[in-house]
């Protein structure tokens, strides 16, 4: 019996850990930055970021004809995806922030920060 109570426990203490790492979110001041935000929701409570990266996956080039009968060419991007870094000072860490078509996908860290906060709030 005492053998069950203990798988139990450790059962539901690794799915209570499991849970808590994928409800991470970058906290600026008293806001709260989590996946599905959009860049203007981030910036409005975090402030400009220190640094911003972008890429495109997917990239399509070909050349049409306009109406006058002009050749141009056509750059289309088919998954944008921008990372914004925030340097949030001493005693905290530099967060990154990724985006995928104006939507915020992912939030890690990357290293301590240094110096003054560029994160509103801190």
């Amino acid at each position: 019996m005492k053998k069950n109570i203990t798988i139990i426990f450790f059962t539901a203490l690794t799915f209570l850990f499991l849970w808590a790492v994928n409800s991470w979110a970058f906290r600026c001041g008293s806001g709260l930055i989590s996946s599905g935000d959009s860049k203007t929701q981030v910036q409005v409570t975090c402030g400009k970021p220190t640094s911003k990266e972008t890429s495109c996956e997917n990239r399509q080039e070909y050349t049409t004809t306009d109406k006058a009968g002009k050749i141009k060419k056509v750059k289309k991007c088919g998954k944008k995806s921008e990372v914004w870094h925030y340097n949030c000072g001493d005693n905290d860490f530099i967060y990154k922030l990724t985006f995928e078509n104006g939507i915020l996908k992912k939030e890690d860290t990357e290293g301590r920060g240094k110096g003054k906060s560029d994160c509103l709030g801190k």
